[in-house]
């Protein structure tokens, strides 16, 4: 079984009640009384620490948001002075100053114990080759994850994000069993696999462990067959503690991702109200952490929308998550319509045509909103037309698809938009791959 620590990960929901009661308990308590923000916050509310006695009772205590963090920067969120503290990291800001967050060593052991679980629930083994295509630095993907797999007992190539002609090289020299990197990242190797006529036979690989990004089970089925492997989710964000906070297992790809609920608790709550919602129901996805010392939080909006249930009939009892289906203020609101960019992707499943590498434009001429979808076509396919026209993008198949996925669009989600099709590579990317998947114009 694919467990790295079976006690904890097979503990009962009552006991698991129990102890993370136990250990908010301990944190209300130490964020009351060393930090102003927390301290201000329950004076302002009138609420006594010592009445929030369970996690049941976390609903008494307002959600601490990114402006909190931004507020507070650099370190006065931290319980602890900032000469006590083992590492910093940053998340990028809108403002020009990054979210900054503070671990100490237990904090580090921790971040490498969720991510250790992942890894073993994605398939990753003692003694295999990690090839971690994160980025290395302030951001805490690419020393989170070495630090997990190191944890497991993995070999960890620490390559960092890009140099796709370096990652290839190095896939096939070192015969890496797993790359972790995001989704669009994968596609782009998987892309250049097949551009350079890589015989997938002569790779090692098993495994890939994507995150950073939302992504749908259409871009599963072309990792996977792009890179012969099995792609699992892992999800996690910086203000919590980095990636690890959630995975999927490999044996039960489809079914949702674990939260590691010993250390993180978490609520869906209604966008608007903010009010509580039961099991299944999608909502924003907020965390309280149960045992990060130098910066706890409480109560974090973390501004995803998902769903939370218990599945009974798998290997462990800790609760699981849906994939993220968009962020709460990325969330286009078009003509009336709820829009977000996962159900385009999902419409461009099985439309063989076209490539997931797709980017929303949003304009709106003065009078109403409209939506623009550029896709590139498929690079295979791409290439093969090529040989036979110069035109492409009018080709009678491009036609076709074109007005296949203008039709599926119209039906699943009830909105008219215009397509384009693109040549491969035409949507920028950042040097790790990643796409930027809404250009919202209007003003």
């Amino acid at each position: 079984m694919s467990l790295f620590n079976k006690e904890l990960e097979t503990l009962s929901v009552e006991k698991l009640r129990q102890l993370q009661s136990e250990r908010l308990r301990e944190k209300v308590n130490i964020l009351y009384h060393k930090v102003p923000f927390y301290k201000k916050l329950f004076d302002i509310h009138n609420i006594e620490p010592g009445s929030i006695k369970s996690v049941r009772d976390l609903y008494k205590i307002p959600f601490t948001k990114k402006d909190a963090l931004r507020d507070n920067y650099p370190f006065d969120l931290f319980t602890l002075p900032r000469n006590q503290l083992a590492r910093l990291h940053c998340s990028s800001g809108t403002t020009g100053k990054p979210i900054v967050v503070g671990y100490t060593k237990n904090d580090i052991e921790i971040f490498s114990e969720v991510v250790a679980r992942s890894l073993a629930a994605a398939g990753c083994k003692p003694g295999m080759l990690l090839q971690n295509a994160y980025g290395y630095g302030l951001f805490t993907g690419g020393i989170g994850l070495h630090y997990g797999a190191e944890k497991l007992g993995m070999t960890v190539l620490p390559i960092s994000g890009g140099g796709t002609e370096k990652q290839l090289m190095l896939m096939q020299d070192f015969q890496s069993d797993v790359i972790c990197c995001t989704p669009s990242y994968a596609l782009t190797l998987a892309e250049e696999i097949k551009k350079k006529k890589i015989d997938l036979s002569k790779l090692n690989l098993k495994y890939a462990v994507l995150g950073a990004e939302p992504w749908t089970e259409s871009i599963r089925a072309q990792v996977e067959a792009g890179l012969g492997v099995i792609a699992t989710n892992i999800y996690g964000l910086s203000e919590i503690i980095g990636p690890g906070v959630s995975q999927e297992d490999f044996e039960e790809k489809g079914s949702g991702s674990y939260i590691w609920e010993d250390h993180f608790y978490p609520e869906i709550v209604d966008k608007n109200t903010g009010e509580p919602l039961p099991y299944g129901e999608q909502g924003v996805l907020v965390f309280t952490t149960l045992t990060k010392e130098a910066m706890p939080l409480l109560r974090y909006w973390t501004n995803d929308i998902a769903s939370i249930y218990y599945d009974k009939s798998v290997k462990r009892t800790h609760i699981k998550m849906s994939p993220i289906a968009g962020r709460a203020d990325d969330m286009l609101i078009i003509r009336g319509v709820n829009l977000f960019h996962t159900q385009v992707e999902a419409a461009l499943e099985h439309i063989t045509e076209l490539s997931a590498n797709y980017q929303l434009v949003v304009t709106n001429d003065g009078t109403m909103d409209e939506v623009e979808v550029r896709v590139e076509v498929e690079a295979s396919l791409y290439e093969q037309l090529s040989k036979e026209s110069n035109e492409v993008l009018s080709h009678d198949k491009m036609v076709f698809a074109l007005n296949h996925l203008k039709k599926k669009i119209k039906d699943d989600i009830g909105l008219s938009m215009k397509i384009v099709i693109t040549i491969p590579g035409a949507i920028p990317r950042s040097e790790g791959g990643k796409l930027n998947r809404i250009s919202d114009l209007r003003k």
